[in-house]
């Protein structure tokens, strides 16, 4: 079970930790777009 856990953890929860940092980044990206474009 212990190594059916470390096989299957890290996956499960590489993948949604991947998604929330790239649309964390996505969002940084445009909020920070939106403010330079604001100022211009």
């Amino acid at each position: 079970l212990a190594l059916g856990m470390q096989m299957v953890a890290p996956m499960t929860i590489s993948l949604p930790l991947k998604i929330l940092l790239f649309v964390l980044v996505d969002g940084w990206t445009r909020l920070l777009d939106g403010l330079f474009y604001s100022y211009m």
